[in-house]
Parts: structure tokens; C-alpha cells; sequence
């Protein structure tokens, strides 16, 4: 089945002056113009091809690469507003549009935003939505604690940051357990901290229990073999300086450094650790 908005590995049925025509099986003929068309593909037979609507609603087929397709959340630019909606940029000629009734807020040009790209069934034209509440939470989250997730970053509230889980939840990264910089369309890995009751998602982006110790000692000791050796840090060092150094918490590095010291890897100093 070929896939509007998507990538589509589609055979050749013939060549005009136009282009080679594509077996779109269900959706006819696939026009790719002749700017796409390399000996390669001439000689296979088919080629691999992003399908989309041009400025006429005709299906074409192209090499071309966009930023995002059918099916992903992305963090496109506004580069033209018009009667019909915004305008963003998703690399390819013909920018896509984000009707007015998908818009949350008035979008304006210059300004970036997450938004769902989708295809309308009926026209079959690819188009962004920004209520991207209508795209997520649509089943119930079958995930185990501690499973590593793709996430998304939305954007900050009061509690922390909503991120959008495996492209089809909610989630939350809480700020006191948030130890790095985030920013609004970041795409990053985190881990199920639990489901709750009403079925919100709390995440982490660490992993949690005793397995996310050994990826902390690893990074202590990486930060120890590029101080030569020593750092000036111990349990008695501020949240703040750990969180500087490490990018962890205080509670973690104590952990951390309790592993590392039973396993005879580091020592304690009257001033700091060193490398055993």
C-alpha cells in the first residue's frame, strides 16, 4: 500500500518528457519529474520516493527529503501567513499549510512551532495541526517502569516539562529531576517512571533504580580520567556544584560514588576523589 506523506519504494512504469511515472498501485500513476531522475534509478527499475500533493493537488513523487512526515510531530518556521492559514517550512518547494481551524493561537511568521503533520483522507492534500492534543492519548499507555522511551519536549510549565511519549502520549519530566537544559521541539531519551491511576505519565530521564548508578559512575570516572585523576567533590559538595559538574543530582552522585568506592575504583580524600 503506498503511503501518502511518506517514504515509498515504488517501481517505474514509463518515461515521457515529464518524467518517469510511478506504480502508485491503489492511487494510479505517481508523476516524478525529470529534475529527480538519475541513471541509477533508470537502470533499477524503481526508486525510493516521498509522495506528496503539489500546487495543482496532483500526487508527485520526489528524492527530496522533508524535515518531518505524515505521522511525526515536528517544530517547523512560519515563513508566510495567509486567508487559508500559516505556511511552514518542511524542506520541501511547496511549504505546508496549518489551516486556521488547526491553529491553537493565531500563528505568526518568524515564529516556530509544534505542530502534527497528517493527511486528510478526503482531499488527500498532507496538512499540520498545532492541537496536538487531538493526536495523543487516543490508547491506554502500556509501558513498564523503568522501559525507555522517545520523547519529545513540548514545552515548560510551573511543574516541569510535557513531552510528548513514543509519539502518541503525554508525559511529564518533573523540574526537581530535570538536570540538564531542556527546550521546546528537543527530541531526547527518557525512561517510564510510573503510570499513574488516571493514566498520566510520569517520566524520567534517567533510568530508574540501580541501573542508572552504573551510567553515573561511568561519567564520575570519565570526569576523574580528564581531571587527571582527582576532582575537588565529595558528599559534602552543594546540589548546585554537583548538578554543574555532572548534570545529575546530589543523591545520585552520593550513590554514585558509594558504588564506586566498594568497587575499589575510586578513593576518598580529605579534599575531593581520586582514581584508584
Amino acid at each position: 500500500m503506498v503511503e501518502i506523506g511518506k517514504i515509498n519504494t515504488l517501481e517505474v512504469v514509463r518515461e515521457t518528457d515529464n518524467g518517469l511515472y510511478l506504480d502508485g498501485q491503489e492511487l494510479g500513476e505517481i508523476l516524478m519529474p525529470q529534475k529527480f531522475i538519475t541513471e541509477e534509478v533508470r537502470n533499477a527499475g524503481w526508486a525510493d520516493v516521498f509522495v506528496y500533493s503539489d500546487s495543482e493537488d496532483r500526487l508527485v513523487a520526489t528524492t527530496e527529503k522533508p524535515k518531518a512526515m505524515a505521522g511525526d510531530f515536528a517544530l517547523l518556521n512560519v515563513v508566510a501567513t495567509s486567508k487559508f492559514g500559516a505556511f511552514l517550512d518542511w524542506g520541501l518547494p511547496k511549504d505546508l499549510l496549518v489551516p486556521f481551524r488547526e491553529q491553537k493561537a493565531t500563528m505568526m511568521e518568524g515564529k516556530s512551532y509544534l505542530v502534527y503533520i497528517f493527511v486528510d483522507m478526503l482531499t488527500k492534500r498532507i496538512a499540520a495541526s498545532a492541537k496536538l492534543e487531538k493526536f495523543l492519548d487516543n490508547t491506554p499507555p502500556e509501558y513498564e517502569k523503568g522501559e525507555k522511551v522517545n520523547l519529545h519536549i513540548v514545552e515548560e510549565t510551573e511543574l516541569g516539562f510535557k513531552a510528548i511519549v513514543n509519539n502518541e502520549h503525554w508525559g511529564m519530566l518533573y523540574k526537581n529531576q530535570v538536570f540538564q537544559t531542556l527546550k521546546p521541539g528537543q527530541k531526547i531519551e527518557g525512561y517510564i517512571s510510573k503510570i499513574r491511576e488516571d493514566e498520566k505519565i510520569d517520566l524520567l530521564l534517567e533510568k530508574p533504580g540501580y541501573e542508572k548508578v552504573d551510567a553515573i559512575s561511568q561519567k564520575i570516572l570519565d570526569e576523574l580520567k580528564q581531571n587527571n585523576g582527582f576532582m575537588a567533590v565529595s558528599d559534602k559538595t552543594s546540589p548546585d556544584m554537583i548538578k554543574a559538574l555532572f548534570n545529575i543530582s546530589k543523591k545520585n552522585f552520593k550513590k554514585a560514588i558509594g558504588n564506586l568506592y566498594k568497587k575499589r575504583l575510586i578513593k576518598f580524600e580529605s579534599d575531593g576523589i581520586s582514581l584508584v
